[in-house]
């Protein structure tokens, strides 16, 4: 059963909360000893005065996770709010964001203050900054500080303490951490019958999903067959990731946005995660992924990199070396997004010049069609499956993408992986273990006898019924029983 234990340094702190037997002093939970059977779960919230270095906050904090228990702040969050080099580094995206934020400001203002209770602001109209900021700083109250140099950033962000709370202030407070324990730390299920607990990131409203909902079921049945106990998750759940062992991303990733933020926490808590952040830095660069490829002699199609600051001489080189037409990339797409087939010389030029809005560099390569695209699954350097994907009717992509955002794919072919040709499989399995040991759908293109990688994914689709119309359950079996080899690995310390 959930223990839930609010830490205060002085009694007089919760005199204006109702009394509840979850609120002890730092001395009574320093005193505190775990009995012979430590509870499924104990969660603290540390509400002491201070979080300085050695101080009754700090040391709350790293004795809570001494005794195992799940502690808001960490000690981490305490280290990295301590450093301002550090902490300032993590703004970088969400100073981009506060012109827009800040615009009901009267003018003439050139700092701004809040407070952020457990994620939520008491400003309304920053809700979305406090949620990002909570993330990344998971710490029960945070004041942060604007200001307006030419355009709005951070100057600081520091944790601070209930007994500084006005009348207002502490409304809020009181219903956020309601709202808190309610939300993210709510009682667990049984976990008597699992031997592990797997987290699965999805985004509901994803329009095009590595996984869908039939497939996510999936995941979850097997799981439950297996000793897993899955829970899918959202962004929203970033403060409960360390209540579990293993992390599997199933939404589109980005090195911009949550899901490389995951994925870099989850290997930071010591869990087992696919995607791992490498795989992500590695898969997302189309750039990257050409230049590695091409380092390491797997066959890829003839290509150049572009730069914005050498584009006419870039361009011109291009169309001598590739001919027309040729494919442009830009580095980060993803289901055909950010690709574009170039016919002319103009239509070069302009399609370039809005790709270099968004990249320093693009890929050019030189267009090649076939009837469809093979897609290899690699699990730890092993293929698990192979798929025709038949381009789109009346386009040379398998996903098509209009005016309106409505998006249209070709057919599909799973085929045995001992069915699939030994030169698509020897090639596909060659480009995946040069980015790791995680899962990777490597798309191929086949000419005759040869085989030539376009890409390398991070998080390939497994969808019901497609990539695993040949296995079956056996595809989500062999994907979930990776994860419970690395997990025992882990515990057997090998």
């Amino acid at each position: 059963m959930s223990n839930l234990l609010i830490v205060i340094d002085k009694t007089q702190d919760w005199t204006s909360y109702y009394p509840s037997d979850n609120v002890i002093s730092f001395q009574d939970y320093l005193a505190r000893a775990e009995g012979k059977e430590k509870p499924a779960h104990t969660n603290v919230i540390n509400l002491c005065r201070s979080y300085k270095y050695l101080s009754n906050g700090y040391y709350c904090s790293l004795l809570a996770e001494a005794r195992g228990h799940k502690v808001l702040p960490s000690v981490r969050s305490i280290n990295d709010l301590s450093n301002k080099s550090l902490y300032s580094l993590d703004f970088r995206g969400l100073n981009e964001e506060l012109n827009k934020l800040l615009e009901h400001l009267a003018s003439g203002e050139t700092t701004y203050s809040l407070k952020i209770f457990f994620g939520i602001s008491e400003n309304p109209k920053l809700d979305s900054l406090a949620q990002q900021l909570f993330e990344l700083f998971p710490t029960p109250i945070l004041q942060v500080t604007l200001r307006f140099r030419e355009r709005w950033f951070i100057e600081s962000i520091k944790p601070t303490s209930i007994n500084t709370l006005q009348e207002g202030e502490e409304d809020l407070f009181a219903h956020a951490l309601e709202t808190f324990n309610k939300s993210v730390w709510r009682k667990p299920k049984s976990r008597k019958k699992y031997r592990y607990d797997l987290a699965i990131l999805v985004n509901p409203e994803e329009k095009l999903p590595p996984s869908d909902k039939a497939a996510l079921k999936k995941f979850v049945t097997v799981g439950k067959q297996l000793g897993l106990d899955v829970d899918l998750i959202t962004k929203k759940d970033y403060v409960r990731l360390a209540e579990y062992d293993a992390l599997f991303i199933r939404e589109t990733t980005a090195i911009d946005d949550h899901t490389y933020r995951f994925a870099k926490r989850a290997e930071m808590e010591g869990m087992v995660v696919i995607d791992d952040p490498q795989s992500i830095l590695r898969c997302t660069n189309k750039i990257y992924l050409a230049d590695l490829l091409k380092t390491n002699q797997v066959p890829t199609p003839k290509s150049l990199i572009l730069s914005k600051d050498q584009s006419s001489r870039d361009l011109e080189m291009a169309i001598a070396e590739l001919g027309l037409p040729m494919v442009i990339k830009i580095p980060d797409g993803s289901f055909s997004r950010g690709v574009i087939k170039v016919d002319t010389e103009e239509a070069l030029k302009e399609q370039s010049a809005i790709l270099f809005k968004q990249s320093a560099l693009i890929l050019a390569q030189e267009f090649s069609y076939t009837d469809y695209d093979w897609r290899i699954g690699v699990l730890n350097k092993k293929p698990i499956y192979a798929c025709k994907y038949f381009m789109s009717k009346g386009h040379w992509q398998i996903y098509k993408h209009d005016s309106t955002g409505k998006v249209t794919s070709g057919t599909f072919q799973t085929l045995p992986v001992h069915e699939t040709p030994k030169k698509i499989i020897d090639v596909a399995t060659k480009a995946a273990n040069l980015i790791g040991d995680g899962l990777y759908g490597v798309d191929l293109k086949q000419k005759g006898d040869n085989a030539i990688v376009i890409e390398v994914n991070d998080n390939p689709n497994i969808d019901s019924g497609v990539e695993s119309l040949f296995l079956g359950d056996d595809l989500y079996r062999l994907i979930l029983e990776e994860f419970i080899r690395r997990l025992e690995k882990k515990r057997s310390g090998n």
